[in-house]
């Protein structure tokens, strides 16, 4: 499926090999993002740097949520099958909602989110469709909601990097891995 096939685990270098471990450890499966962006060591390190760094920060107000919206959001307009399947997975998961994903990929305004996320939403669509008209209104609707000139920064670079992912994985045909279809769609068994 992958226009570049992905490097076995084994030959991996030993710091991208245990985390690509630990991710399969805690997920049940390693995602095709981990390994096919493996291919390139040093560029698999900066990009998950940065993910890191924007996906798992803790100051601010985004949530985890808001931040797997955005990229669901704004991957579905990118139309990168693998970022809209992939996050809408985690997205429908933290929110615990398992329709979000779905409505947010088609139309954030008739998605069942508060106004809070449809106003960020707005505004990060605009960053990854038309960032050259960014301009000092845009940043009203979201001061209004509470939202710092540092979460405001968060939106946009979380949309911006996720564009950068977007390409890479829609140029070389990455495929969602089939576990992400199902997860947070149906409330897992408790056990007995």
């Amino acid at each position: 499926m992958n226009r570049y096939p992905a490097p076995d685990i084994n030959d991996l270098p030993e710091d991208i090999k245990a985390k690509v471990l630990e991710v399969q450890a805690k997920a049940g499966f390693v995602p095709n993002v981990f390994l096919a962006l493996a291919r390139r060591p040093a560029e698999w390190r900066a990009f998950f740097a940065y993910h890191d760094a924007l996906m798992l920060k803790e100051e601010g107000s985004l949530t985890k949520g808001d931040r797997e919206m955005i990229v669901t959001t704004t991957s579905a307009a990118n139309h990168c099958l693998y970022c809209v399947v992939a996050h809408g997975a985690i997205l429908r998961i933290y929110e615990k909602k398992p329709l979000v994903a779905d409505q947010v990929a088609v139309n954030h305004h008739k998605a069942d989110i508060t106004p809070r996320q449809k106003a960020m939403l707005d505004f990060a669509m605009k960053v990854c469709l038309a960032s050259h008209e960014i301009n000092d209104d845009d940043f009203a609707p979201l001061h209004a909601h509470g939202f710092s000139d540092e979460d405001i920064w968060d939106i946009a670079a979380i949309t911006a990097f996720f564009g950068l992912s977007n390409r890479m994985a829609s140029f070389s045909n990455m495929m969602p891995n089939p576990e992400f279809y199902a997860m947070g769609r149906v409330p897992k068994a408790k056990p007995a």
